[in-house]
């Protein structure tokens, strides 16, 4: 099969067979000492090839041994007879990071398996200007902390810092950039100001960046032309960062926006991922098939070109997808004068009602107000309508569903969080079985207590992961176990370049999950979203057990991970 998938499984098993020749799981190494050795499970190596029942000894922050380890010793031994052990599972998109500063432990992922977070899906926390700053900290509502970094690399370390379980990367986001330098308008980047975008990238590529994120259904991320995102792109491609994109259009305009992205990756050599591939709207789900041939395509061209995806048939964002982009501009505080203004707010209600080839509504994709599930309030006010459909609120207000989306925007001071039910199911399994698709939740990473109870959330930010095991291995056999593994580990590490993980091979970072095949399982539901996945008994995160009996141990051993571009490289391989 001639596309990337193929390609990193040749790269990953390449990597294995280096580390094996380079003696680390040498027949003299299997009797010594170590600091665990993990027993007789099943180990998946994260190449996609079948599991094999052997043992895996770890020495300080590394995979030490591979083998049966006969007669070997260590200081902790755990029987995983039964069990599947394999890298820890990475995150492609996450939105955990301001549940990191309030609870490091990532209890939701953790829980599941996750041992990396990847932000930036357009903004990303860093670089942040002064009037970011005063915006991000006006904005805050149950997690309020002190804002003690202005760039991106500095965000990171603080969390690195303050002490989180799981490792985090992040890329850097065109949304962040174009707000830093030309603000909310609707308009072209000068020169000038594409040039300061273009350093920025470079600083943050510097700093460890991935590369470069966007989020191109948003205002202000969408006033940005293609010719702004390739400068951008381009600026990363110098330190062989990649590009990641919530694509311009996830509807009627799919495919037109997968060529974007694709012509981006043409145009600056970047290797480019599609941020939870979707086809959005009873209307659009026939496109899947479409944009699968374009990416495979791409890739026979020689292209990198991949994605990511969460296992459920509903989005979450905000309600600003449900209004057109022009009464957005200039940022929140003039999208909500605009909403009060009665000849606007006609104009807006028709927009949102009455779709067009210049604007389709997250609400009519979702199939209508009945398909729009509330489940984020700034204003406590408000949050007697958590778990309440847009339809259902509007009934009891005694408005349209138009009217009441924009009022409740006003009102809150935020874009509301919701849930739009817009897609299929048979899509999303047609997607999970594409060998060049990863994971990702596109949720926070909370635990089910204290601030986080304050507000709903989809179920993907507790599930996303176990359910692939749960639902598409195990009971609809979408997915082999050793596959399912592969696109949770070494096929995102290889897309990011990665030095040393999403392998289970003796010197890569000992980042590892121990789990029951047969008990995996997602408890999350869209009514009761706050539950707690299980079957995942044991992880290591930098070789300390972090998750011990399905039990949180309190560790927060969790590191900065940096991508190809970061200036320390050469000092990191000299200690």
């Amino acid at each position: 099969m001639k596309n990337i998938a193929a390609i990193n499984i040749v790269a990953s098993l390449a990597l294995v067979l280096t580390a094996c020749a380079d003696g680390l799981d040498a027949p003299e190494a299997k009797a010594g000492h170590y600091d665990v050795i993990i027993r007789g499970g099943t180990v998946y190596d994260g190449s996609g090839g079948p599991g094999k029942v052997t043992s895996v000894a770890i020495e300080d922050d590394r995979i030490a041994a591979i083998g049966p380890l006969a007669g070997a010793e260590a200081e902790t031994v755990i029987d995983a007879e039964g069990q599947a052990v394999a890298p820890g599972f990475i995150n492609m998109l996450s939105w955990a990071v301001e549940d990191l500063i309030e609870d490091g432990r990532s209890l939701g992922d953790i829980s599941q398996g996750v041992t990396l977070e990847v932000f930036g899906e357009g903004v990303s926390y860093g670089p942040w200007s002064e009037e970011i700053k005063r915006q991000a900290k006006a904005r805050q509502s149950d997690i309020v902390y002190d804002i003690e970094w202005t760039t991106l690399g500095e965000y990171l370390e603080y969390l690195e810092r303050k002490g989180v379980s799981p490792n985090v990367a992040s890329f850097v986001g065109a949304t962040t950039l174009r707000a830093s330098v030309i603000g909310y308008d609707n308009r072209a980047a000068t020169p000038e100001e594409l040039d300061e975008m273009q350093q920025m990238v470079r600083e943050a590529m510097e700093e460890g960046a991935m590369g470069v994120g966007s989020s191109l259904i948003y205002a202000p991320a969408n006033f940005a032309n293609t010719e702004e995102l390739t400068a951008l792109v381009a600026a990363a491609a110098e330190s062989d960062g990649m590009y990641i994109s919530h694509i311009r259009s996830e509807d009627e305009e799919l495919l037109e926006a997968v060529d974007e992205l694709i012509g981006i990756a043409r145009a600056t050599g970047a290797p480019a991922e599609i941020y939870h591939l979707k086809a959005s709207g009873r209307a659009n789900w026939s496109k899947l098939d479409d944009v699968i041939a374009k990416v495979e395509a791409a890739q026979a061209e020689g292209l990198s070109i991949t994605a990511d995806m969460y296992a459920y048939p509903a989005s979450s964002t905000g309600l600003d997808a449900a209004m057109p982009l022009w009464v957005q501009e200039g940022g929140y505080e003039k999208w909500a004068e605009r909403l009060q203004d009665p000849a606007i707010r006609a104009r807006v209600a028709n927009a949102i009602t009455n779709p067009s080839d210049e604007f389709v509504s997250g609400i009519t994709n979702a199939g209508g107000p009945e398909g729009v599930l509330l489940v984020g309030f700034r204003n406590p006010e408000l949050r007697k309508y958590i778990g309440m459909t847009l339809a259902e609120v509007a009934e009891e207000r005694g408005k349209s569903y138009a009217e009441t989306a924009m009022d409740l925007v006003v009102e809150d001071g935020s874009r509301v969080q919701v849930v739009y039910f817009s897609m299929s199911e048979d899509n999303i399994k047609k997607k999970i079985a594409l060998p060049w698709v990863s994971f990702g939740s596109d949720g926070g990473s909370m635990a089910p207590e204290g601030v986080f109870l304050e507000q709903s959330t989809h179920p993907r930010a507790y599930g996303n992961f176990a359910r692939i095991f749960a639902k598409y291995v195990r009971e609809e056999g979408v997915l082999t176990i050793e596959e399912a593994v592969r696109k949770l580990t070494s096929l995102p590490a290889s897309n990011l370049k990665l030095k040393d993980r999403g392998m289970l091979a003796p010197g890569y970072y000992a980042d590892i999950v121990i789990f029951d095949p047969a008990e995996i399982q997602d408890k999350a539901t869209f009514a009761e979203p706050h539950q707690l996945a299980v079957g995942v008994s044991d992880v290591f995160v930098n070789g300390v057990h972090t998750l011990k009996d399905g039990e949180h141990t309190g560790a927060t051993a969790g590191r900065v991970v940096r991508g190809p571009g970061w200036t320390g490289w050469e000092d990191a391989s000299k200690e």
